[in-house]
């Protein structure tokens, strides 16, 4: 029987530090922040959560990733991008653009959008911040493509050339902080 997870302030919230189970309100768990991307809660301790304390180690989901992120206007957040795996998203509140397959789709609070693997797909915020929850498959995950777009590349969103290295995608806009600014929720 699995105990409970201990929960303890990690740079500006509350994050595992142990296995097991837990409860946490949005709210209070640790965020990440990035100028160009936005608010990021990964409900986890993964490697950016856990470098905001000196010798904590990361504490993942093996099945399943969860991020709820929040989109300001004209922002996106992240690069368009396809998974070997399964993702799907659900705006919980908000609106905003969701590029798939090269379509731009305005997406609106409780909409829900299924992405097979291999589905091209990012979001931009559009007028007001927008909070989407992303659900994201874990096991046997392999790869990830971002293909040049010129449609996410219109809204900021896009790689100028083909790359499978989230580290090339991402070379141009830094890191994500802890310990700054939470979001209104």
């Amino acid at each position: 029987m699995p105990d409970e997870a201990r929960l303890e302030q990690v740079g500006n919230g509350l994050a595992p530090v142990t296995e097991g189970w837990f409860v946490v309100n949005a709210r209070d768990a640790a965020w990440l922040q990035h100028d160009a991307f936005g608010f990021r809660c990964r409900f986890e301790t993964d490697g950016r959560v856990a470098s905001a304390r000196e010798g904590l180690e990361p504490q993942m989901f093996d099945q399943i990733g969860y991020t709820l992120a929040v989109l300001e206007p004209g922002k996106p957040t992240g690069m368009y991008h396809a998974e070997e795996s399964q993702e799907d998203f659900f705006v919980v509140s908000g609106e905003c653009l969701a590029m798939v397959e090269e379509q731009e789709r305005r997406l609106k609070q409780f909409d829900f959008l299924h992405c097979p693997p291999g589905t091209r797909h990012i979001f931009v915020g559009v007028d007001e911040p927008c909070v989407v929850l992303m659900i994201g498959n874990r096991v046997g995950h392999r790869g990830i493509v971002y293909p040049r777009s010129d449609v996410a590349l219109a809204r900021g969103a896009g790689v100028e050339q083909e790359t499978n290295q989230p580290r090339e995608a991402y070379a141009p806009f830094g890191h994500w902080q802890t310990g700054g600014a939470k979001p209104e929720l």
